[in-house]
């Protein structure tokens, strides 16, 4: 990874603060390209304050890697021309559906069978041969499963495996999915291949009835995840960890509280390892 330490999802909303703050607030910013191709105006301008002093990576929402549907040439050409433009190397994707053909606007499972694992790594190639660039994949927050033939931990590692691809570990997807579905998290925690582990994600979701959360991106993280992602740098060591905020979003110097608290416990990660 280009990048390290802690990041921030930029959202629109950050931007007077984010270029007005006298100093960085986080190691790099992590961009939904879809919300800013074809920007322009004073959008456009406060973007480009903000990507001289921040090192960019991008996440997608709109691929539709899981889908069904021909993937979309015209977005992987928009998608390359804005990689390319801004300098940004790192770009991970949903290992979701979002449509068919059209846009569905949400994330949706898909069934866990070795033959979407083939079906999908083919999809994944064709998007990295396009992009020039490797191709980084997300578990998802559900709220079904699909019938199927895996565990989803078995699922992502075989669709890694075959298509040769690392992974941005959601960490709240994971403790989301265990309150919905089922399943130990800190044992989906441990089944991930170290190896292909590039970045983690956190974030706040929104308790809709008991037995049901939403991953809203729109609350303070809670203290289960919490201990979910110092499992995690227990287990696979440190990676750079971002902070996605997409609701009812608070003063930056609140986001910074949760930024700080992700660095914190990077640190103390690797302090058995400095003393050794």
């Amino acid at each position: 990874m280009p990048v390290h330490g802690v990041g921030l999802g930029l959202r629109r909303s950050l931007l007077g603060a984010l270029a007005q703050a006298p100093r960085p607030v986080a190691d790099f910013l992590e961009v939904a390209p879809e919300n800013w191709i074809g920007l322009g105006g004073r959008l456009a301008r406060q973007f480009r304050a903000v990507a001289e002093r921040y090192p960019l990576i991008c996440h997608g929402l709109s691929l539709n890697l899981g889908g069904l549907a021909p993937l979309d040439t015209r977005l992987l050409n928009d998608l390359r021309a804005f990689l390319d433009a801004n300098q940004v190397q790192v770009y991970s994707e949903h290992l979701s559906a979002c449509g068919d053909h059209g846009q569905l606007y949400d994330l949706l499972p898909v069934p866990f069978t070795d033959a979407n694992v083939r079906r999908i790594a083919e999809r994944i190639a064709q998007v990295q041969d396009a992009l020039g660039r490797p191709l980084i994949i997300e578990n998802v927050s559900a709220y079904l499963t699909l019938p199927g033939e895996m565990s989803e931990p078995e699922f992502v590692a075989a669709v890694l495996d075959e298509a040769d691809c690392n992974l941005l570990l959601d960490v709240n997807n994971v403790y989301v999915n265990s309150v919905n579905l089922g399943g130990e998290p800190a044992a989906y925690i441990s089944a991930m291949p170290t190896q292909r582990i590039a970045y983690l994600h956190m974030a706040g979701h929104f308790d809709a009835e008991p037995g049901l959360k939403i991953d809203s991106h729109g609350a303070a993280i809670i203290d289960p995840v919490w201990a979910l992602l110092q499992h995690t740098y227990a287990c696979h060591g440190v990676r750079p960890t971002l902070l996605e905020r997409d609701f009812n979003m608070p003063p930056l110097d609140v986001l910074q509280t949760e930024l700080q608290q992700i660095r914190r416990y990077q640190q103390a990660a690797t302090l058995p390892a400095v003393h050794a």
